[in-house]
């Protein structure tokens, strides 16, 4: 208590984050309880407290459903194919940025990679719409002129989940590099003295020397990306997908919304929610645990 009261001045600092944690992240958990409950969207707030309860009744459906295989494949396709090829990419980019030594040149190119990440999803969507719509998109028929072909990307299954993974690396590579630059700068110039004067080039030392100094970092991100492995980009899909591509970009997020808001299936929607959060806890937990194991620092 004394240590309490000695600090006061933090703990007050903290108090309003605090507080919006709770309200807004932890007391929202108790609805948690309407999964194991049967409520109808005409109840209102007292359907919360008088509903039956009817058990793992809507895990099992969701299950035992016919688009189980497809969204959980879907959703670890997409995300897997985020993660191999958006994970390393800001840190290819931080590495480069890093041997740019003239300033000027450094904060354009900086500036420029940081843009994507402040052009919302709904405008992100309305460009590649305009650059890959089957009538009127200016890629597609600048390719179509030259190769004869009528080529619809959006609605085509063998390109959509390309274009997703290439527009999300677009969007997300110049934000997410400033962590690694942070991290970079954080590294003692001597080390680089020492292997130039023994004879390292710049990329050796950006590999024994760089990425080891960054490697906790590299770890904990990865850690939140596994964590994430089951958010595959709702907002990103729902602007952009169509039937034509459910059999690809139909995921867990795009299939709850469509049961829990347009069909008003609120108890199953929310089963399979929060189906999605336990299996994402295991698996930050198990990625966590093995990260320990392997003698990284992981989030805990």
């Amino acid at each position: 208590m004394k240590k309490i009261w000695k600090y006061r001045f933090y703990y007050y600092l903290a108090l309003p984050g605090l507080i919006y944690f709770i309200i807004f992240h932890y007391v929202p958990m108790g609805g948690a309880l309407i999964a194991f409950k049967d409520i109808s969207p005409f109840d209102g707030l007292r359907g919360f407290f008088d509903a039956p309860w009817v058990g793992f009744k809507h895990f099992e459906r969701f299950t035992s459903s016919v688009y189980f295989l497809d969204v959980i494949e879907n959703t670890l396709i997409i995300s897997g194919l985020k993660i191999l090829f958006g994970f390393p990419a800001p840190i290819i980019l931080a590495l480069l940025l890093n041997e740019v030594l003239r300033m000027s040149l450094k904060r354009i190119m900086q500036t420029i990679s940081y843009l994507p990440h402040f052009i919302s999803w709904v405008v992100t969507a309305g460009m590649i719409t305009a650059l890959l719509a089957t009538s009127g998109g200016l890629l597609t028929e600048t390719i179509n002129d030259f190769t004869g072909s009528n080529i619809n990307f959006l609605g085509n299954k063998d390109y959509f989940v390309g274009i997703l993974v290439t527009s999300h690396v677009w969007k997300t590579i110049g934000w997410s590099s400033i962590i690694y630059l942070a991290a970079m700068s954080s590294i003692d110039p001597a080390l680089y003295e020492s292997a130039r004067i023994d004879g390292a080039n710049r990329l050796q030392m950006a590999w024994h020397i760089t990425l080891p100094s960054i490697m906790f970092v590299i770890v904990i991100m990865f850690l939140l990306e596994i964590g994430n492995l089951l958010e595959a980009g709702f907002e990103q899909i729902l602007l952009l997908y169509s039937p034509s591509v459910y059999k690809v970009a139909d995921i867990i997020d795009t299939f709850v919304y469509r049961e829990g808001l347009l069909a008003l299936k609120y108890s199953f929607a929310a089963a399979v929610g929060l189906f999605k959060a336990v299996i994402a806890f295991v698996l930050l937990y198990t990625a966590n645990r093995l990260a320990n194991r392997l003698g990284q620092t992981g989030l805990w």
